[in-house]
């Protein structure tokens, strides 16, 4: 540990630093959070040259002034002084406790501190105030005698930047500020300004000064919603309307933050309005708290100004007042006042005397003219104008409706004594909010999942789903105008919009800490958790877990749920889970994923598999234990040829492997991963990836000095090597490690060696060799100690080297040898019933077809063959499947539906990077391009391919291409059939020297029939 002051090494425990005396600061962990807040800086300009020809003690006296006023201002609305800098200070609202309405509070702080120190009598005091809005790590700073709340993270660095940059008595602000902040606060944009530590330039904003906007007309202004729904609620507040001819009606409307108090007050006065009745409105609010009187003398002008617009016009209410009432109305609305009678009034007498005025004004209107008086957001009124509202909302007044609103952490103690009836505002139901985005979105059904996922995301929060929305369309997600919406592309996560953080972060807030905590062990167990695992994890006395659970449900925050598990909890919705999770400092979450790691494996009957233990011990940052689930959770997905997950898998336990120390055993482990995430890795289509796993392996085992698996590394990049690669390199590499990996003992790594270097024959046209290694291969694979490497099995290898021998013999013409293999790689794949081994057996099950003339066959087993690897995500064979699909099209006569899958299988196979399906399918694609009539961008297609397959060594594919040629090239001119007789005599030549007896045959066939027709020239 060391001083903060001198940075001197401390033993633990040590109070004061033995160099230089300061007391030991302490950082206590448990309070540390992760908070979204609004940070203010502000320091004196020119402070040095203010202070440097004074003495310590006049500088000290003509700075502390303005810290003094800054101090003040902070307070005032709310904010705490996290650290003082001898001509500034630091602020920080929106934590200890959280406030949603934290960056107008900070904006409202800052115009007030420079009014406070520019009215100063020292005119060389001037400010600079910069202001931003992000996430911090927030904590208590503990010395011996006090404690201080500081706040840390690069979001202090970017408000610090933004006062630096700011001129004598302005308030710069960063964007994120001004979103949350605008309607609240006039701000002027600035433009990009470079500020020092960022490496582009950030937009900047001026605060020009405070709105005159309520809160209720700046988030009408933003809505972009109709009403919808609260037919319930509209009934109890008619039925209150219906009966104020009695006696007076007092109303409740109570509901969290964004539930839609407001605009269903705001909907229902405006019925009223439109039958006759008089509005009556004030807003409590969050900046005016400690301001006496401030919502009392929105309400008074709410009352002068509607009578002063009325058209009938009548006596001005304050009238019919007495003289001390007047006078008492005069003081609310800050009006001068020569009144020695006044003057000499008790405090205690002037409220009785305020409050006595607005009643009797509030009577004089009702009985006029039926009023409803609404009034917003008692959470935040003032104290003063508190008592004065419960007078108000317990008249004996007819012809009056008080309506009131407010969350429920802000009810007013005085509520039950007027006899209000109370409606609790819900979340809208299903229909509702899909109401809602219909009206936003469009109803197009195109975002119907959309929908639904934003449903599920926000629990039906009117306030949620717009602001989702909004986000959603500000990040350019969504594309067009409001209701008429599309998305631009796929959105992973919907995520939580900066102008929801504080509102949810406040209703966390309201919990114990020990609620929290169970919030948060429940936050990290995911959406939906178990009794029985909190638990466990918590380790909390049943009483106590059983009261806090219920505490949590009361407060619809984790709830309990209809289950087959009894004991299931569930968020109230995704982003109070995800608000939760964010709140932790990283420690924190490390230790909970830890205890929830720990608990998941020593449950024994836990239905979480390999998949969950990954998760928790990946974020715990245990990295052995996340490579160990990691690698197991991969070989699951393996199992079910899940390829894309496994992939994800098998690289977290690569990450995490490598993060643990470096041994020889960490090596031999990485070196096998990476080798048993090949299969993962190809046959998601990711085969340079493949490469390149097998290049790392191969360097950690020749740095190790590992034979053994140096030729493993070997086989495996040779493998890859017939997808990306040359047929010449890949033979040439694939037979060195034929004869590595017989020398070097190891059957299995042999037989896969032999497997890839079949393909590499294959490929280069030497059909007669591949067809003589499979049958090497085969024979050691059917061998009763057969074995394979590691990732796969002896009857997954041999179903493979079954489907390449059949595939072979078809292309050799050897057609009852091809049906015998098939039927053996059709068997073994129903009985392992793999995906990755069906959709290999119903490759070559097509191209058998296709070479016995029964395409239409061939098309049946090849597009069953296609979904199922379409579905799985086993894409190395959606290539070539869609390409003998195509050809299988192209055979019936389907030629429109030939181009679309060849073009398709083009495409794909491109993609994948896969060399040889690039090179048949444009061949094929050429083809029935031809058929379809343009017979030049068929032989362009052909000639391209030609060149290709000759230049990279794919023989076989270059016979094809010459006889496609011949078929699309017209018999027209002696040019043309110069050109035909040629490819049909060099693709004859090359089907003959590579085995291709059936494309020998056709070549000689059509070369036979234009020479018997005299076409030959001489």
């Amino acid at each position: 540990m060391h001083c903060f002051a001198c940075q001197s090494a401390i033993d633990p425990g040590d109070s004061w630093c033995s160099k230089c005396g300061a007391a030991v600061r302490q950082r206590v962990d448990p309070d540390s959070e992760r908070r979204f807040v609004t940070i203010l800086r502000a320091d004196v300009v020119d402070s040095t040259g203010l202070v440097a020809e004074l003495e310590p003690e006049q500088a000290v006296s003509r700075l502390e002034p303005a810290l003094a006023a800054m101090r003040g201002a902070v307070r005032q609305f709310g904010g705490i002084v996290s650290k003082e800098l001898g001509d500034g200070l630091a602020a920080v609202f929106g934590a200890p406790i959280a406030d949603d309405n934290h960056a107008p509070l900070a904006c409202h702080a800052a115009i007030e501190l420079v009014r406070r120190v520019g009215s100063l009598s020292d005119s060389g005091l001037q400010v600079r105030v910069g202001l931003h809005s992000g996430h911090v790590v927030a904590y208590m700073v503990a010395s011996e005698f006090s404690k201080v709340y500081e706040i840390g993270g690069a979001a202090q660095h970017l408000a610090a930047r933004l006062e630096a940059a700011a001129e004598a008595n302005q308030i710069y602000v960063s964007e994120a500020c001004q979103k949350l902040a605008d309607g609240h606060v006039r701000f002027e944009f600035l433009g990009r300004k470079a500020l020092r530590g960022f490496g582009e330039p950030m937009p900047v904003y001026r605060v020009m000064g405070a709105s005159d906007l309520s809160s209720w007309r700046v988030r009408r202004a933003r809505s972009v919603s109709r009403f919808v729904d609260r037919t319930t609620e509209r009934a109890l507040l008619w039925g209150a309307a219906d009966k104020v001819g009695a006696s007076r009606q007092t109303v409740l409307l109570m509901g969290d933050a964004g539930i839609g108090k407001s605009r269903l007050a705001h909907e229902f006065a405006q019925d009223l309005r439109a039958g006759g009745w008089r509005l009556i409105d004030a807003e409590c609010s969050p900046n005016l708290q400690g301001a006496p009187y401030s919502t009392l003398k929105r309400l008074l002008l709410s009352i002068l100004d509607t009578a002063a617009r009325d058209q009938v016009k009548t006596d001005d209410p304050r009238d019919a007042l007495i003289a001390v009432q007047q006078r008492a109305i005069d003081a609310v609305l800050d009006l001068p006042i020569s009144d020695s009678q006044w003057d000499e009034l008790e405090p205690h007498a002037r409220g009785r005397a305020i409050s006595d005025a607005s009643c009797a004004i509030v009577e004089g209107v009702a009985r006029r003219q039926r009023t409803i008086l609404l009034i917003e957001d008692l959470h935040w009124i003032d104290r003063a104008s508190d008592a004065v509202v419960a007078t108000l909302s317990g008249l004996q007044s007819p012809d009056l409706l008080v309506l009131l609103t407010t969350r429920p952490n802000g009810m007013p103690v005085w509520i039950a004594r007027c006899h209000a009836e109370m409606v609790a505002m819900r979340p809208l139901d299903d229909d509702s909010g899909l109401a809602m985005l219909a009206d936003m979105l469009g109803p197009a059904t195109t975002n119907a999942d959309l929908k639904n996922r934003i449903i599920s995301h926000t629990a039906n929060v009117p306030l949620f789903i717009e602001e989702v929305c909004r986000s959603l369309k500000d990040s350019g997600m969504l594309l067009g105008q409001w209701g008429d919406l599309s998305l631009a592309r796929p959105v992973d996560e919907l995520g939580i919009p900066s102008s929801i953080q504080g509102v949810i972060a406040a209703r966390l807030d309201r919990v114990s800490r020990q609620e929290r905590s169970l919030l948060q062990i429940a936050a990290a167990l995911g959406p939906r958790a178990s009794q029985a695992m909190l638990r466990k994890v918590a380790a909390l006395p049943e009483y106590v877990l059983q009261d806090c659970l219920t505490a949590l449900d009361r407060a619809e925050l984790l709830v309990r749920i209809d289950s087959e598990l009894e004991d299931a909890l569930e968020f109230r919705h995704e982003m109070v889970r995800q608000v939760t999770y964010d709140s932790m400092v990283e420690k924190v979450r490390e230790s909970i994923h830890a205890s929830i790691l720990a608990a998941l494996e020593s449950d024994q009957a836990s239905a979480d598999g390999p998949d969950a233990l990954c998760y928790h011990a990946t974020r715990a940052k245990d990295w052995q234990k996340a490579f160990q689930h990691g690698r197991n959770a991969g070989r699951k997905c393996l199992a079910r040829s899940a390829y894309a997950d496994a992939v994800d898998y098998f690289e977290i336990a690569m990450g995490s492997l490598d993060k643990t120390p470096a041994t020889h055993a960490r090596e031999t482990d990485a070196i096998d991963l990476r080798m048993e995430a090949r299969l993962a890795f190809a046959g998601s289509g990711r085969v340079a990836e493949a490469l390149d796993l097998g290049r790392e392996a191969e360097r950690r085992a020749e740095a190790i000095n590992d034979i053994g698996r140096k030729v493993a590394a070997m086989t495996m990049r040779a493998g890859a090597q017939n997808f990306y690669g040359t047929p010449v390199e890949a033979v040439a590499i694939g037979e060195d490690v034929v004869h590595l990996a017989e020398s070097s003992g190891n059957p299995g790594w042999r037989n896969l060696a032999q497997y890839g270097l079949a393909q590499a024959y294959f490929l280069s046209g030497r059909y007669r060799g591949a067809r003589e290694m499979l049958a090497m291969a085969r024979v050691h694979l059917g061998e009763p100690a057969a074995s394979a490497p590691i990732g796969t099995t002896p009857r997954s290898l041999l179903l493979l080297c079954c489907m390449m021998n059949s595939i072979t013999h078809t292309v050799m013409g050897e057609l009852d040898a091809a049906e015998q293999l098939q039927q053996q790689a059709a068997a073994i794949a129903e009985e392992t019933g793999r995906p990755y081994d069906r959709v290999a057996a119903a490759y070559s099950g097509g191209w058998l077809k296709l070479g016995r003339n029964e395409p239409a066959a061939a098309a049946a087993i090849l597009e069953d063959g296609f979904v199922l690897a379409q579905k799985h995500g086993i894409r190395l064979f959606v290539p070539v499947l869609a390409c003998h699909l195509g050809m299988a099209y192209l055979e019936q006569g389907l030629f429109d539906r030939a181009r679309g899958m060849l073009t398709e299988a083009r495409e794909e196979a491109k993609a994948v990077g896969y060399t040889s399906a690039v090179l048949r399918s444009s061949i094929y694609l050429a083809l029935a391009t031809a058929r379809l009539g343009d017979v030049q961008a068929a032989q362009n297609m052909l000639r391209e391919a030609r060149n290709t397959a000759r230049q990279q060594g794919f023989a076989g594919l270059e016979a094809e291409a010459l006889f496609g040629e011949a078929v699309v090239t017209p018999p027209a001119g002696e040019d043309n059939k110069a050109a035909i007789l040629a490819a049909l005599r060099a693709a004859a030549a090359i089907a003959s020297g590579s085995g291709a007896l059936p494309l020998k045959q056709k070549a000689e066939a059509m070369l036979n029939e234009m020479l018997a027709q005299g076409d030959e020239l001489t």
